[in-house]
């Protein structure tokens, strides 16, 4: 089509080689752009990473790390005993790897307590035990519980047309599950999620008297994945609780077949008051002399917190281990950074997002720049790159050109897409936050549930990404532009 074009314009002077030779320019411009571009940083850089990646595949401890804070100390839900304790050992372990500073951040976060969950289910009579869990902040159900005929929803939009002459006095059963066709299997968690933080409060509004929740996982076990729920505080407030894909199979095989079905939970679930705790940070600082580097930071993260549920392992003690490992591998090199390097600890992000609040308004209050913020919590499983949360495309252009010197290591990945939720509240300051992106197709196997245990992390996954967080915070750190 090209070549038509241009033969009618043979009138003119071009000759048909000089014509030919135009359109073997145009064909090889992207290659020779591309190439610009890969020979934009240095020689050095290759070089350098290939080292920090060495260095890590030989001397990391994150491995070590993860295995302490999950086994040595377990679930640590904000409020507990265990988040009091890995708050002290990651302070420890960022002091022991000789981090110029480490400090902590005095933060009040929610106190609520699980206690025990008992369900069960009767099938025309005949009744069979189902294991639940309940959701975090759910209120506790009476002492001797609540037994109520089930009602089956997919959406809010179902609720909401079958109204209350269908749903008073009933339990509803949101069982719309993730959806199998997406890749990465955040996307899928993030359009059935709603059903689990919002259900109750949905479900209320037209008279149930509690709710479950199909788990979210793709998983088809009897493992309960527990979460967040949010009451809208005008509604009733109704106990809820997640049962597993296994058991929510078979509650709607039985409600399709037209059986009569009961179901009864009773959950003790209590809230106390606020509970003090801290975020800890540990810091390499700047080796600049201008007062301009010394007051601008770039950090990487994950949150202390977890479930407590499991070890905690991949949600997210695998994040905070990594983002500890990265800045003592660039110590560990000898690299001299530009700006202020931090691995933050955040607390509290599973049910309040206490402690990311807590460190933007730390930040603002004391005049701290943040440039670039980095979180590591989706598992610690094989890299595959990093997800950039910025209005401006420059911005996602300029780390996009780092690219040839992060493929050799599988971190193809590496596009504009959502930032973490701790480092999130730092955006309104202007700071570019960033994903790191593992693989995604095991995690929710795993999330939120007993089986988040350490023996399901492979620690050459777990060392590459400490590696790979390390290289990305090397690259900004050395070239992102002083304003």
């Amino acid at each position: 089509m090209l070549y038509t074009r241009f033969n009618t314009r043979l009138t003119t002077s071009i000759s048909i080689r000089q014509l030919r030779l135009k359109v073997l320019v145009l064909l090889m411009l992207p290659l020779f752009i591309g190439k610009m571009q890969a020979q934009a940083y240095s020689k050095e850089d290759s070089v350098f990473i290939r080292g920090i990646f060495n260095t890590a595949l030989t001397k990391a401890e994150c491995y070590e790390n993860l295995e302490y804070l999950c086994k040595k100390i377990g679930h640590r839900l904000s409020g507990s005993e265990g988040a009091a304790k890995a708050v002290d050992y990651t302070y420890s372990v960022m002091q022991k790897a000789g981090f110029d500073r480490v400090f902590k951040q005095d933060v009040m976060v929610p106190h609520w307590v699980r206690g025990e969950g008992k369900a069960s289910v009767s099938v025309d009579g005949k009744k069979q035990a189902v294991n639940i869990k309940a959701l975090g902040g759910s209120i506790s159900t009476p002492k001797k519980g609540i037994v109520a005929e089930v009602f089956e929803v997919q959406n809010f939009d179902e609720l909401k047309t079958l109204g209350k002459d269908k749903i008073q006095g009933k339990i509803v059963f949101f069982n719309r599950p993730m959806d199998p066709t997406n890749i990465n299997t955040f996307v899928s968690y993030g359009t059935c999620v709603d059903q689990r933080w919002q259900g109750p409060s949905e479900a209320a509004k037209y008279g149930a008297v509690a709710t479950i929740v199909r788990s979210m996982t793709m998983a088809l076990d009897d493992n309960p994945h527990t979460g967040s729920m949010r009451y809208v505080d005008s509604l009733p407030k109704v106990p809820c609780g997640a049962i597993s894909t296994l058991a929510a199979n078979n509650i709607s095989a039985s409600l399709k077949s037209g059986k009569a079905v009961k179901f009864k939970m009773m959950l003790s679930c209590e809230t106390l008051a606020d509970a003090p705790s801290y975020n800890v940070v540990g810091q390499l600082n700047s080796t600049e002399e201008l007062p301009y580097y010394k007051s601008r930071y770039i950090i990487c993260g994950g949150h202390l917190d977890s479930w407590d549920v499991g070890d905690g392992a991949h949600d997210d003690g695998a994040g905070c281990v990594q983002s500890i490992e990265a800045i003592r591998l660039l110590k560990l090199v000898g690299y001299k950074p530009k700006y202020n390097l931090r691995a933050v600890m955040f607390m509290n992000e599973e049910n309040g997002l206490r402690g990311g609040t807590k460190y933007a308004e730390l930040a603002k209050k004391n005049d701290e720049t943040h440039l670039f913020a980095l979180e590591s919590d989706e598992g610690g499983f094989t890299p595959r790159g990093f997800h950039i949360e910025d209005n401006k495309d420059s911005v996602v252009a300029f780390i996009q050109k780092f690219r040839p010197l992060l493929e050799p290591y599988g971190l193809f990945n590496v596009e504009k897409g959502g930032g973490g939720a701790d480092v999130s509240r730092l955006r309104d300051s202007g700071t570019v936050c960033a994903n790191f992106f593992p693989d995604s197709q095991r995690y929710f196997d795993y999330h939120h549930a007993d089986t988040d245990t350490f023996d399901k992390v492979n620690k050459r996954e777990l060392v590459l990404g400490s590696a790979s967080i390390a290289a990305l915070l090397y690259l900004v750190d050395k070239y992102y532009p002083a304003k």
